[in-house]
């Protein structure tokens, strides 16, 4: 066995120090298998065979379906790896072009969109509650600059963190263990224990925005202002990760000082009190006291912050305003009140909108529930068998798949709760209904009342999740296309 390396020393010490893993924890290892990636998988691997750790780890790859056979080669690579060391693997392929432009994102968020829906079920199905990606120290300094480029506050400048949930309220963490390794020694560490990797040629390309600050602006910075400008970047965030922690602690203590009230419902805090304190505390504190009410804090951005700051500032007797998570936050003269329904519990499903690729899997992981969408071509055979066996049915029979008339969907599509007011025109019926008296009509329990998913298009709930359609996106004899939704549970391995 070859002697212990390195890098794999401190990766122990990295793993240690930030507390991100134990030493026989499962771990779902994102492995693209570029270098990065490829040099995280066998690092870890490396402590288990050479520190005497117990690892359980899990590969997952995503082929994006951007690169034609380069993209293929990259998943069968990817399988072989995996089969080397005698890993458990899932690698899965997605149209990341067909999403991009379905829902008007950019392939970049997409792409980004696919991989954390892939990581997220990969978890709940192996029951495994920490992802690791390979992020290095070059990827934080990018980061960085792209938010100074972009503008950005103190939080933006302490760029990639170490360790956060993979979404706001999951148990499931993602972790960065090389985030305080520089590029020359991964790939040097890749030389040294004779590692082969691929090469992806889209970083080479500068139509993304991170190629272009990797390719074109740090070299520039580099040649005519700092030759050390990745190190100066580094700094700052290690400064700036720094003071947002002190910032945190401070404000959380100060925060009990202005609340005059708080339940599940409501969090009040004296304005004259949060107004006296310089713009930057303030709006530290807005911040926490929004999080306190179960808004994820990546739905934040400054100007919801500073827009709270000047509705507390300000002189009328009451102004209101609403933030995202469903949250309304009242001036009541010398009261600032952040109040949401309550029927949106903090942290519940109701508050949430998960946008539904028109093909493909998505996760709906506060249901465990994934929802899979595909196109089929219609013909008058396939249409009238799926007719007559809808046709006999039972009335009240729950479905976890129906079939669409996919010209008459809107996208994007977006899954959510049941909200008041929601109304749709159910597939039998005679016209339109509110979702409540559609349950009151079909004797629908409470507990499947809640139990409900609403599937909607930019027009309104296309399906009640499993009861009904909405009449509008029935299938025609005339359908020439047919979106097939299906919806099942995640079942863990």
């Amino acid at each position: 066995m070859p002697q212990q390396h390195d890098l794999e020393t401190r990766l122990v010490q990295v793993i240690s120090e930030e507390q991100l893993l134990g030493p026989d924890e499962s771990v779902m290892v994102a492995v693209s298998g570029g270098a990065d990636s490829v040099a995280l998988l066998h690092l870890l691997y490396a402590v288990n065979q050479r520190l005497g750790w117990s690892l359980k780890l899990h590969v997952a790859h995503l082929n994006h379906q951007l690169r034609g056979r380069a993209a293929d080669g990259d998943a069968a690579f990817v399988e072989r790896l995996a089969k080397s060391l005698r890993l458990p693997y899932t690698i899965e392929s997605v149209d990341t072009a067909g999403r991009s432009k379905a829902e008007g994102i950019s392939i970049e968020q997409a792409g980004r969109l696919f991989r954390l829906e892939l990581y997220e079920r990969v978890c709940l199905k192996q029951g495994i509650k920490t992802v690791a990606v390979a992020h290095h120290a070059e990827d934080n300094a990018e980061t960085v600059l792209h938010r100074i480029i972009r503008g950005t506050g103190v939080r933006g400048l302490v760029g990639i963190r170490p360790c956060r949930p993979i979404r706001e309220g999951s148990d499931i963490r993602l972790i960065r263990p090389m985030l305080w390794f520089r590029r020359a020694e991964i790939e040097k560490y890749l030389q040294d224990r004779d590692i082969t990797f691929c090469h992806d040629a889209s970083n080479d390309s500068d139509e993304y925005t991170r190629n272009r600050i990797r390719n074109e602006v740090l070299p520039l910075l580099r040649e005519r202002f700092n030759p050390q400008v990745t190190e100066a970047l580094l700094r700052l965030s290690d400064q700036a990760r720094g003071l947002d922690r002190y910032l945190s602690e401070t404000g959380e203590r100060m925060l009990e000082s202005l609340i005059i009230a708080h339940d599940d419902r409501q969090l009040v805090l004296h304005c004259p009190s949060l107004t006296r304190k310089p713009r930057v505390i303030q709006t530290q504190l807005i911040r926490q006291a929004i999080i306190r009410m179960g808004v994820g804090e990546g739905e934040l951005t400054y100007g919801h912050l500073n827009t709270v700051a000047d509705l507390a500032a300000g002189h009328e007797g009451s102004k209101a305003i609403d933030l995202p998570g469903g949250l309304r936050v009242n001036r009541r003269y010398l009261r600032l009140v952040f109040e949401r329904s309550t029927k949106q519990a903090i942290g519940s499903w109701s508050t949430h909108e998960i946008r539904v690729a028109m093909e493909g899997t998505t996760l709906l992981p506060d249901r465990s529930v994934e929802i899979i969408l595909d196109i089929m071509p219609a013909d008058e055979a396939t249409i009238s068998a799926h007719l007559t066996q809808v046709g006999s049915r039972s009335p009240n029979k729950t479905s976890d798949e129906e079939w669409l008339d996919a010209d008459q969907v809107h996208p994007p599509l977006i899954a959510r709760s049941r909200r008041p007011g929601d109304r749709f025109f159910p597939l039998g019926m005679s016209g339109m209904k509110k979702l409540s008296d559609f349950f009151i009509d079909e004797k629908i329990g409470a507990d499947q009342r809640e139990g409900a998913i609403v599937l909607c298009d930019q027009l309104g709930p296309i399906w009640i999740v499993p009861f009904r359609i909405d009449e509008r996106v029935r299938l025609r004899r005339a359908t020439k296309r047919i979106l097939r939704v299906r919806a099942r549970p995640i079942e863990k391995s």
